[in-house]
Order: C-alpha cells, then sequence, then structure tokens
C-alpha cells in the first residue's frame, strides 16, 4: 500500500434498481452532449458564413472531453462525489446555454471546450457506482451504467441531426440545457451521500496518476488494450459516412446515422458482459470482446455488402462494449480509494486510442480505400489481443485491493 492511501473507504452502501438506472439515465444524457455538433456541423457553417473556426467545432469538444478527462476526473477521489457530480451538471447546463447563443465561430468553438470538459461528468459517475456496489456484483453495475453511456452515444447524433434538420443547430442545444439539468435533478435525488476516498491535494493526484501507472501492470494492460479497441472502433465510425456515400452503396449520411441504432445492439451487450464478468471472472468476456472485434473487421473485408456492414457493426459493438465493461471491471478493483484516478488513466489512454485509430482510418481511407481500412481495423484489434496476451496476469487481480 503506498502513501496514497490513508484510510480506508467506507464500505458499499448498495445500489437499489432505482438509483443505479438513474446513474445510467444521468451518464447517457451527460456523453450525448459531445457528439449532438457532428450531424449539424453543415448547419453550422451555414449560420456563419466566412468564418472557417467552425469546422473545429467538434475538435474543440473533442479536445474539452480529453482536458475534463485528465484534470477533472481526479476530483473524484478528492471531494464529495455526490456534489461534484451535480455541480458538473449544472456547469453544463450553462455551457450549452453559452453555445446555443453563440454569436460567432469563435465563441462557438469556446462554448464546445467547456461543453466537452462537463460532458466528463459520465465518467465521475462510472466509478462512483463501482464504489457503491459489492465486489460479486461489480461487473453487472459497471455494465448496467455504461449501457445507459452507450445509449447516449449512439441516439445523440440521431436527436441532433433530426431536431437540427427541423428546428435548428441552436435550439438543440437549448434542449440540452433543461436535459442537464434534468441530469442534475436526477442525480440530487438519487445518489448518496460519499465522503472522500482519499486526503490528497490536487496537485499531488495528478502526480500520482504517473505512479498508478507504473505501480499497476493490470492498469496498463487494460488501459493500452482498450486503447487499440477504441481506435478500432474510431475507425469504422470515421469513414462509415464516407463508404456509404461511394458509388457502390450512393447512400447519404441520414443512412450513416441509422446505423446508430443499429449498433444500438452493444447496450444489452454491456449488462450481459458484467454479469459473465461477475461469475467467470473478466479475463474471460475480455478476450472474447477482443476476439468480437477481430471477426467482425474480418466481415467488414470480406463482406463488401450492406449486409455485411450490419452484421459487422452489431458484433464490432458487442465486442468493444463486452471488453471495455471488463476491462473497467478490472481496473475498478485495483484501488478502492483511487477509482476516479484509475478511470482518468484508463479513459485517457483509450480516447487517446481513439483519436489515433480516427486519425489513421482517414489516412488509409485516402490511400486505400475500405480495404485498408478493414486491414487496420483487423490490425488494431490483433494489436489489443496481443497486449492483453502479454500482459500481466490476472488471476489475482479481481481479488487484489477489494
Amino acid at each position: 500500500m503506498d502513501a496514497t492511501r490513508h484510510d480506508k473507504p467506507a464500505a458499499p452502501h448498495g445500489l437499489g434498481t432505482g438509483a443505479l438506472l438513474a446513474m445510467a439515465t444521468a451518464s447517457g444524457l451527460a456523453v450525448a452532449n459531445i457528439y449532438y455538433n457532428q450531424p449539424m456541423l453543415g448547419l453550422i457553417e451555414a449560420d456563419f458564413p466566412g468564418q472557417p473556426m467552425t469546422g473545429l467545432v467538434p475538435t474543440a469538444t473533442q479536445l474539452g472531453y480529453a482536458l475534463g478527462l485528465f484534470f477533472l476526473l481526479p476530483l473524484g477521489d478528492l471531494v464529495h462525489r455526490r456534489k461534484l457530480i451535480i455541480s458538473q451538471f449544472i456547469v453544463l447546463a450553462a455551457a450549452l446555454a453559452l453555445a446555443a447563443l453563440a454569436p460567432s465561430a469563435l465563441a462557438l468553438v469556446l462554448a464546445s471546450l467547456a461543453v466537452g470538459a462537463s460532458s466528463t461528468v459520465a465518467q465521475q459517475i462510472v466509478p462512483f457506482a463501482a464504489s457503491l456496489t459489492s465486489p460479486e456484483k461489480r461487473g453487472s453495475t459497471i455494465g448496467t451504467v455504461m449501457a445507459g453511456v452507450l445509449s447516449g452515444i449512439l441516439f445523440s447524433r440521431t436527436l441532433s441531426g433530426f431536431i437540427g434538420a427541423h428546428a435548428g443547430w441552436r435550439e438543440m442545444f437549448w434542449l440540452g440545457v433543461p436535459l442537464a439539468l434534468a441530469g442534475a435533478m436526477l442525480m440530487a435525488a438519487t445518489l448518496p451521500h460519499h465522503r472522500p476516498t482519499s486526503q490528497m491535494r490536487y496537485g499531488s493526484a495528478l502526480r500520482s496518476l504517473a505512479q498508478l501507472w507504473n505501480r499497476e501492470p493490470a492498469l496498463r494492460t487494460a488501459a493500452l488494450m482498450q486503447a487499440a479497441l477504441f481506435g478500432s472502433f474510431a475507425a469504422f465510425w470515421t469513414v462509415l459516412a464516407l463508404y456509404l456515400a461511394t458509388p457502390q452503396f450512393g447512400l447519404g449520411s441520414d443512412v450513416a446515422g441509422l446505423f446508430g441504432i443499429v449498433g444500438a445492439a452493444g447496450i444489452f451487450a454491456a449488462p450481459l458482459a458484467g454479469r459473465i464478468a461477475d461469475r467467470h471472472g473478466p479475463q474471460v468476456v475480455v478476450w472474447l470482446g477482443a476476439l468480437l472485434a477481430l471477426a467482425a473487421w474480418m466481415i467488414f473485408g470480406l463482406w463488401a455488402s450492406l449486409g455485411g456492414l450490419v452484421i459487422g457493426v452489431i458484433v464490432l459493438d458487442f465486442g468493444i462494449q463486452s471488453a471495455l465493461i471488463s476491462n473497467q471491471h478490472i481496473v475498478y478493483a485495483l484501488d478502492p480509494e483511487a477509482r476516479s484516478r484509475l478511470n482518468t488513466v484508463f479513459m485517457t489512454s483509450m480516447f487517446l486510442g481513439g483519436a489515433a485509430g480516427a486519425a489513421l482510418s482517414t489516412f488509409v481511407w485516402n490511400l486505400a480505400g475500405w480495404t485498408g481500412v478493414s486491414l487496420l481495423g483487423a490490425v488494431l484489434a490483433l494489436a489489443a489481443l496481443a497486449i492483453r496476451a502479454t500482459g500481466s496476469d490476472l488471476k489475482t487481480v479481481h481479488k487484489a485491493h477489494r
């Protein structure tokens, strides 16, 4: 036990079904905000003619999310999580209002940065849920909350595309304001009080991230593996609209958006993967998830049709979500007093992997088309399997530090 641990955390309070579903709902409401602008970018650009900075709106949102992951998530170990979560939802509502009122592209970019950073409240909720449940139910709990996160990711683009087309992009951000406030009220009504798990100062908490990386080989394995898998996931969604627009399909971005609904199959994978991880250990599901991701890219590469895309995206989402839930199960078991900081390292690594996968897929698409992208996705899935095969032994992880 290192110097970052001061006293034992309180025993898990237990989570009722209502509170668990509320946390899943709030997580989905939060994470949805980082994807609202993507299908509305054309509308935003039309509203700010001659202002090329509008193209930076999605990038600013993602950058804000990355900054929030690194600089805000550690606070979950240092302050009262209930107050932090409620406050962050209120800040998110204010940021969305600023986006809706933005008089210029620069103002919208700055507001988007704040929207992205405050949306990381979703990742404050996940480790809080893990800390409120017993170890034997932790996987199921994480799976349920992450199903809410996935729902927010998948349905956000469909909602914003519809609202943007029929009402306008500003109206979508205005709609996000009461949704964020609803998240705050939901958390105020359902979250228990839970004292901080660490007495560290904020600067020390940030410095401890490197210590956690060096101390916990299972964290490194889980983070690097999920980074590779999320890179594979991002590669698919980055080029999907471009692939569907080719003469082979001749389909528009509206159809690409509908694939989000197809991908909703992954919502059911999250709680199922959590229950299997509770019963048989998370390492089994981690292997299965990575193998499913590899199988999905084989389907994409060998079955070049709309049917292949539909089947492949279902398999891909099942695989990525199953591995994610199980890797989180592993990470949260390492140190109960550092769950938010562990989540900082894990999610930041995963996010960076996704950004790299998106950038690589665009380059490969321009160079070698869909065949090249399929090969890239398969290589990333194989890299994840190699990381797991050469990583730390997980047999003792599940019972360590509980």
